[in-house]
């Protein structure tokens, strides 16, 4: 396809402007020209000028003496040196050939927004209004688990904690964060194995408590404290209640339990409109089943002079991640989002989301001035980055860079693992195993975003984006996304935009 000149449409230049001058108006104006030219130049270049151009004219002829039959030397000519035509080296542009335009124009994609990046080199191959901010549904997640290791680390974990109450009898159930905090049995696994369990929690209180006051000391009361961010801050109005409601998110807050899921070992499962007063009575039943029955439940919060009994923690967040991508868990992800944003001294508010990542996600050398990041799951359609960024910073983790390597291993692998592991089937087929991504799904659209190891040995990085009303619910839509994945990865370095 050829592009227009940049000149095309201009309109033509006035017709004197461009006809022949009169020899008048030509030596004028030469005779301007050289007196400009003098007057331009400094006192010494003009002295050198005058020198250099004597000895290129012939000498004057000099008159015979008188009387002298000697004829006078005939004048020598001084040749002019070879002159060299200037060189310019140019890097010669590589002519892409392979498209996938006429994919990538199809009506099942609605709005359609891309991105694909070499990844050896960087250079943007494929390019459907890279660098405009779109919507990311589940692909925000590869910020926020990048957001994570920059400013947690991998090895951090998330606390709960039993204090001592105000008054005898009392203890305070503190929550740090940690929603895989598990009231499986020990023995057991719920939806995150390895996950830290409440019959450990409660067994470790009832001994303080009883090393503390005596062998016979009684547990009355428990205090819920879930204060490690404002519980008022529980919903983005930006939400749709049916993925609390459907099993696809709890309330956001610092104290709950199995991600606050009616059964412990699913991944979709109904969620509460109260998972702190579901914590506490879990929390009792723990106590109850370890010795010590009959507890009140209230919240409340803990004091500054209480006296630690027991905590249990969090496997690593590396672990972490490698739990909320392949299944894209999206209460990981909003509680990863808050400890990111209390860690960096931010309050831990939905608010102050957008500040944190911009500083967390600074350090990997990517401009984040166009980023708006409404939450830690990409539920809300409020959020917006440019393609091209999520594209880059795919660069960035499928090269594992940092520590960013555990996010390329969390990834989806086409036909094989998590959201992707039913995907790419028929003619797609081909791309299984060579496809790493994270996906996306809003009610108005498909998003996909990772890295292809393509036929002819290059690996590219990209994000796609499909948006329209209601095309959430397109399936197709979805397959396209992976007939678009699966066109890149036969095209290879050979990828045109065009």
């Amino acid at each position: 396809m050829t592009q227009p000149s940049d000149d095309a449409g201009a309109p033509a230049a006035p017709r004197a402007a461009r006809g022949g001058l009169s020899s008048g108006r030509r030596r004028a104006l030469l005779l301007t020209a050289a007196v400009l030219g003098a007057v331009a130049l400094p006192a010494g270049a003009l002295y050198a000028g005058a020198a250099v151009g004597a000895s290129r004219l012939a000498p004057a002829a000099t008159p015979a003496p008188s009387g002298s039959s000697t004829p006078a030397p005939s004048p020598t000519a001084v040749a002019e040196p070879p002159r060299t035509p200037p060189t310019l080296d140019v890097e010669p542009s590589r002519l892409r050939t392979c498209s996938i335009a006429a994919l990538a124009g199809a009506e099942v994609l609605g709005s359609f927004s891309a991105a694909v990046v070499d990844a050896a080199t960087g250079e943007l191959l494929f390019d459907r209004r890279a660098g405009d901010p779109v919507r990311t549904g589940s692909v925000m997640k590869n910020l926020t688990a990048a957001a994570a290791l920059a400013v947690l680390g991998p090895d951090y974990q998330l606390v709960t904690r039993a204090v001592t109450g105000e008054t005898p009898g009392s203890i305070v159930l503190v929550g740090g964060g940690d929603a895989t905090l598990s009231r499986t049995a020990l023995g057991q696994e719920s939806v995150y194995p390895g996950a830290p369990k409440l019959a450990d929690l409660a067994a470790q209180t009832i001994a303080a408590y009883r090393a503390a006051n005596g062998a016979d000391a009684v547990i009355t009361e428990v205090v819920l404290d879930a204060g490690y961010w404002s519980t008022d801050d529980r919903w983005h109005p930006s939400w749709d209640r049916g993925e609390q409601t459907q099993g696809w998110l709890s309330e956001v807050v610092a104290l709950q339990v199995d991600g606050d899921r009616d059964d412990p070992r699913a991944v979709q499962s109904p969620r509460s409109t109260d998972p702190v007063g579901r914590a506490g009575r879990w929390f009792a039943e723990a106590l109850a089943a370890a010795g010590n029955p009959g507890v009140s439940i209230r919240q409340g919060s803990a004091t500054g002079e209480a006296i630690p009994l027991a905590e249990v923690r969090s496997q690593p967040v590396r672990t972490l991640i490698g739990q909320m991508v392949p299944t894209s868990d999206n209460t990981l992800a909003e509680m990863l989002a808050r400890v990111v944003s209390l860690q960096q001294g931010l309050g831990g508010s939905a608010a102050s989301i957008d500040d944190a990542y911009a500083q967390a996600l600074d350090g990997y050398g990517l401009p984040v001035d166009q980023l708006t990041v409404i939450d830690g799951s990409g539920l809300s359609d409020l959020n917006a980055v440019p393609p091209v960024y999520a594209a880059q910073l795919a660069v960035k983790i499928d090269a594992g860079e940092g520590a960013l390597g555990i996010v390329r291993d969390a990834w989806p692998i086409a036909g094989q693992t998590g959201t992707l592991a039913n995907r790419f089937t028929g003619d797609n087929a081909v791309a299984r195993g060579a496809v790493r991504a994270k996906t996306g799904l809003l009610a108005d659209g498909h998003m996909l975003s990772g890295s292809i190891r393509a036929e002819d040995g290059t690996v590219l990085t990209f994000f796609f984006a499909a948006t329209a009303p209601s095309l959430g619910a397109n399936n197709t839509t979805r397959v396209q996304l992976d007939t678009l994945a699966t066109a890149v990865l036969r095209c290879g370095g050979n990828l045109s935009t065009l």
